[in-house]
C-alpha cells in the first residue's frame, strides 16, 4: 500500500526546473531595451509566495507538534509542493467533489475519522492505479491484505477496484492498526510501511508516536502529504485555487442491478440494459473480464447509470438501439436475427 506520488513529484520538479532554465537562457539572449522589458514583465508577473503555516494542526483530532523544527519544515515542504503543483492539485480538487461524499459516508459508518479520506487521495489521486508492487485501487490494497479483509480478488473479479467495498476493507485495516498502536497517526503510518515494519521501528527507537520516529523517506513524508492535502482541499481559495462549481466533477447517478447468475457476455448484458460495454466498465471497474461466472449463486450488485449519465457516456446511440432491437427480435443458434427477408 505504497503511495504512487513520489515519481510525479520528481517529474514535476524536473519540468519546472527546465522551464526556469529556458526562461533564464532566453533572457540572456536579449539586449538593451528588449532585455529590460523582458525582465520587467518577468518580475511583474512571475511571483512565488512563501506560505503561512497554521498555528495549530491536527490529524484525526491528534495534535501535530508544529513547534518542533523538523515537523514544521516537513509540513512546509509538502504544503509548498502541493500548492505549486497546480495541475495535479486542481485535478484532486475536481475528483474529490465526486468521490469524497461516498468515502465520507463509509468512514462515518465504520467509525474511522474523516481525515482518512485524504489518505486515499494521496495514495492514488482518487484513480484506480496499480503500483509496481501490485497495490491496486483508490486505497492501494495489496492482494493478500484485500483477501484477508474479505474482498474477492482474481483475474475476473477484483473488488479492490470497487470503491465502496475497498473503502470498508481499508477501514478494517485502519481499525486493526489503531487497536494495535493506540493512535490514528500511527495507524496511518502503518498503512504505508506495514504494521510489522512500524512495530519494529517503534521498539528499536523506543518511541511512542510518529513525530519522534526516524523512518524511510516515503513514510517520513507520508503524514505530512496527507496533512497538506487536508489544508489545501479544505481551504482551496486560501492557496490560490479558483474554480467554479461547474468545473468540479459531479456525482455519478446510477441504479443497482442485482445478479445471482452467470453473465456469459457483459457486452450483451450492457446492451440489454440500454448502455454499452464501456459504460458498464466505467461504473463497475471491479469486473475485470468480459463475462461474470457465478456457479455458486453469489449476489453481485452491478451499477447501471440513470438516463442522463447514460446519455453522457454513450456516444454511438445507434449501437445500443440496434442491439436492443435485435434482442427483441430474437437470436437464433447461429447468432443471426430471426427476421424474415
Amino acid at each position: 500500500m505504497k503511495s504512487q506520488l513520489k515519481t510525479f513529484y520528481f517529474s514535476s520538479i524536473i519540468f519546472v526546473s527546465s522551464l526556469l532554465i529556458i526562461n533564464l537562457f532566453t533572457a540572456s539572449t536579449f539586449e538593451g531595451k528588449e532585455k529590460e522589458q523582458f525582465e520587467s514583465n518577468f518580475h511583474n508577473n512571475y511571483k512565488i509566495f512563501a506560505l503561512n503555516l497554521p498555528i495549530e494542526l491536527d490529524f484525526a483530532n491528534e495534535n501535530v507538534p508544529l513547534k518542533l523544527i523538523d515537523v514544521k519544515e516537513k509540513m512546509d515542504r509538502e504544503l509548498l509542493v502541493n500548492t505549486y503543483w497546480q495541475s495535479q492539485t486542481l485535478l484532486l480538487l475536481k475528483r474529490s467533489n465526486r468521490y469524497f461524499p461516498v468515502i465520507e459516508k463509509i468512514l462515518k459508518e465504520e467509525e474511522v475519522p474523516e481525515d482518512f479520506k485524504f489518505l486515499a487521495l494521496m495514495e492514488s489521486g482518487l484513480t484506480n492505479v496499480v503500483s509496481p508492487a501490485g497495490a491496486t485501487g483508490f486505497w492501494q490494497l495489496m492482494k493478500d491484505a484485500a483477501k484477508e479483509r474479505e474482498l474477492e480478488v482474481n483475474s475476473i473479479i477484483d473488488e479492490r477496484y470497487h470503491l465502496e467495498k475497498s473503502t470498508r476493507a481499508a477501514c478494517a485495516y485502519l481499525k486493526e492498526a489503531k487497536e494495535k498502536f493506540g493512535l490514528w497517526t500511527l495507524a496511518a503510518a502503518s498503512y504505508n510501511m506495514g504494521m510489522t515494519g512500524l512495530s519494529n521501528q517503534l521498539e528499536r527507537q523506543k518511541a511512542t508516536n510518529y513525530y519522534d520516529l526516524v523512518l524511510n523517506e516515503e513514510t517520513s513524508r507520508y503524514i505530512f502529504r496527507i496533512l497538506a492535502a487536508k489544508l489545501i482541499l479544505s481551504n482551496p481559495k486560501d492557496y490560490g485555487f479558483i474554480y467554479r462549481d461547474e468545473d468540479l466533477y459531479g456525482p455519478l447517478r446510477f441504479k443497482e442491478f442485482e445478479v445471482d447468475t452467470t453473465i456469459n457476455n457483459l457486452a450483451d448484458f450492457a446492451f440489454e440494459n440500454g448502455i454499452n460495454y464501456k459504460t458498464l466498465k466505467y461504473l463497475n471497474p471491479w469486473l475485470r473480464d468480459g463475462y461474470l461466472p457465478n456457479s455458486s449463486g453469489k449476489n453481485y450488485i452491478i451499477q447501471i447509470p440513470t438516463e442522463p449519465l447514460s446519455a453522457a457516456l454513450v456516444n454511438d446511440k445507434a449501437q445500443v438501439a440496434n442491439f436492443a432491437r435485435s434482442s427483441k427480435e430474437g437470436i437464433n443458434e447461429s447468432g443471426q436475427g430471426n427476421t424474415s427477408e
